[in-house]
């Protein structure tokens, strides 16, 4: 199975295919950023996103994704320009008929570190783990769009059971 993880924003939005293999192990498949300049206007960078994402499951077509949920801080301007670009996501998804969960943040960290309010190197360094991999995937946003991407799978996998 291969789950495609996306790390929302408007900026900068990782993203992080991974698949199981029959043993169970996991495989980095692809992984990366789609980036927008601040200084476009908002509905070009939506649709910068909104392109990027339809690409990325036309030449991947994953079985199942992934989207972080948005987490709610401080800065009410920066969690709208977020959900903007959180729902062109979900749109081109859901367009390429792709089935989607959302995952919260701390859900994701369980998910890999064992740890909810696990931090940042702690979730990344599983990730490489996870995947078997060399180094931390960089950009930050592209290892947390993996590590989504594992959430989805092992969450899928106790989902289908029911």
């Amino acid at each position: 199975m291969l789950a495609l993880g996306i790390d929302p924003g408007t900026a900068t939005i990782g993203y992080g295919l991974v698949r199981e293999l029959e043993d169970g192990s996991l495989q980095a498949v692809h992984y990366g950023v789609i980036t927008t300049l601040p200084s476009l206007p908002m509905w070009e960078r939506l649709n910068i996103i909104y392109q990027g994402v339809k690409a990325l499951a036309e030449q991947y077509t994953p079985d199942r994704a992934g989207v972080e949920e948005l987490f709610f801080a401080k800065n009410v301007t920066t969690a709208i320009t977020v959900a903007q670009g959180r729902g062109v996501i979900l749109l081109a998804l859901a367009q390429a008929g792709i089935p989607i969960s959302e995952h919260k943040p701390h859900v994701v960290k369980q998910a890999i570190a064992g740890y909810g309010n696990a931090k940042k190197p702690q979730v990344q360094e599983m990730v490489r783990m996870l995947l078997a991999l060399d180094e931390i995937p960089k950009p930050d946003d592209a290892a947390d769009a993996l590590a989504i991407a594992i959430t989805e799978l092992h969450s899928f996998r106790y989902t289908d059971l029911e």
